[in-house]
């Protein structure tokens, strides 16, 4: 039976806030470059007035998937909490403007849509800090059960792992989609992310995710090896399919006892990686939505990561379903 809906999303509604920085800024704020570190009101507004001028767009790592799924073609919904303020208006008026369905309801309270402070240095290296606000609240009564069971994959965002509640609602979403047939999938986000939740995101991994979506830092940090190698030989005994990406040395898909390894798309130059993982995670799971060979996932994928690193923002500016025809 083919879903009506390819993919469904669960994740931080987020609205980025991106500016340009050089090294010596970075280190005299301390902050962890080309990672993701968690702040809070307070820290965020004092980073946010030391910042230079700055685009805001909406974000969030899943819903950016969402977006490049969108924009392949493929039919998407997205389940994530915002305020009842001007930038959770902003972010649901974006992802539903590129054609994703977006019906979760907005905090009534105070708490304010989540912001993530992103830092690009010259490297195009991406330092975020992210303030979660209205974010950390989704929790299992926000996972729309017919969503779930008309979407032929559920697309889960490491990120969200950070509260209980949200980890109630991955399990809930898990056990629908499996319930009706549908494969579940996981990106780890971040390998600090991982290191916070190791043993738990090993324990969901192993029970819950059919599809895992890592690079090499996360995948080697979930299970504590050296190597990609290593890590890749660990990954086929939990779960059906794990896609690992290397920068521009491309990526890896095994499954069962099959390997694919597949080349980076060419690039012109490399302004922005924010948003690269999202961006492949979307152009592979539109080929795998629509059948397609486990390479020419990958392909899709390395094609969606090139377009969103040549530009400022983790969201696609052009028409991906017009690359991949001019690609072919």
């Amino acid at each position: 039976m083919t879903a009506p809906l390819k993919v469904v999303g669960i994740g931080n509604a987020i609205v980025d806030v991106i500016s340009r920085a050089d090294d010596a800024f970075i280190e005299t704020n301390a902050l962890n470059k080309g990672g993701m570190t968690l702040i809070d009101a307070d820290q965020a507004e004092a980073l946010y007035q030391k910042m230079g001028s700055g685009i805001e767009i909406s974000g969030g790592s899943a819903a950016n998937t969402m977006a490049g799924l969108a924009s392949f073609g493929s039919k998407g919904a997205f389940i994530g909490k915002v305020g009842s303020d001007q930038l959770g208006s902003v972010f649901a008026h974006d992802i539903r403007a590129i054609g994703v369905d977006f019906n979760s309801s907005p905090l009534t309270d105070a708490t304010p849509t989540a912001r993530c402070l992103i830092l690009v240095t010259p490297d195009a290296q991406r330092t975020m800090n992210t303030f979660l606000g209205a974010c950390t609240e989704l929790g299992p009564e926000d996972v729309d059960q017919k969503l779930v069971e008309n979407a032929q994959v559920t697309y889960m965002e490491g990120y969200l792992w950070d509260k209980p509640k949200a980890k109630e609602a991955f399990i809930k979403a898990a056990d629908i989609a499996h319930g009706a047939g549908r494969k579940v999938s996981l990106t780890l986000s971040d390998s600090f992310c991982v290191d916070r939740h190791r043993e738990s995101f090993r324990d969901l991994v192993n029970g819950h995710i059919d599809v895992l979506f890592a690079n090499e830092n996360e995948i080697t940090s979930l299970y504590q090896v050296p190597t990609v190698e290593e890590a890749l030989g660990a990954v086929r005994q939990d779960c059906q399919l794990a896609v690992v990406t290397r920068s521009e040395k491309g990526s890896v898909v095994v499954a069962g006892t099959e390997t694919y390894q597949v080349e980076a798309a060419s690039v012109d130059r490399v302004v922005d990686t924010t948003g690269a993982g999202d961006l492949y995670a979307a152009g592979f799971l539109h080929g795998l939505t629509e059948g397609l060979a486990l390479p020419e996932c990958a392909r899709l994928g390395s094609l969606a990561a090139a377009e969103v690193i040549g530009h400022f923002g983790a969201r696609p500016e052009i028409d991906l379903s017009k690359l991949v025809a001019k690609a072919a």
